[in-house]
């Protein structure tokens, strides 16, 4: 960026709340007040994102001496970032919808379950204190309506 470049700043402040929000934007771009707010504002959004990334599927722990392995393992912790974001904003009930990943692994994927096989099914008895049982009912049933229709053939 060049340093003689004019700049100007914008000042915003969020009304309606006890302690109103203040935040300025300096930019030297030319551009209208409000395509400046909604380029930042996607920009802080995309960066939250990543944020989120580091910490909850740490996709910067890349340990391999090799570039090729470590190209893999950041693969994998996109997907697993992918699959999460989709349990997310696909699979889980209007309440949870704002609940950070973190907070979904720990409560969702990390518990601990035990097996128990009878005759004519297998039972995952889960506790309680990690996710309600009407929550998981409610995941499972989310789920499954994501799961295509089957396909009827005509002759």
């Amino acid at each position: 960026m060049d340093e003689t470049a004019p700049r100007r700043c914008q000042g915003r402040m969020a009304s309606g709340e006890l302690y109103p929000r203040v935040g300025y934007i300096v930019t030297n771009m030319a551009k209208a007040v409000e395509n400046v707010v909604a380029i930042y504002n996607k920009r802080g959004t995309c960066e939250q994102y990543i944020k989120e990334g580091k910490g909850a599927i740490k996709w910067t722990r890349l340990s391999c001496r090799s570039f090729a392995a470590n190209a893999v393992h950041l693969q994998l912790h996109a997907l697993a970032y992918n699959l999460a974001n989709f349990l997310r904003t696909l699979a889980t009930p209007e309440p949870t919808k704002d609940r950070s990943m973190t907070t979904l692994k720990e409560k969702l994927i990390k518990i601990g379950a035990k097996v128990v096989n009878h005759g004519r099914y297998v039972a995952f008895q889960l506790a309680e204190v990690a996710i309600p049982r009407n929550l998981f009912a409610d995941i499972l049933r989310l789920i499954v309506e994501l799961r295509a229709p089957p396909v009827t053939l005509t002759a």
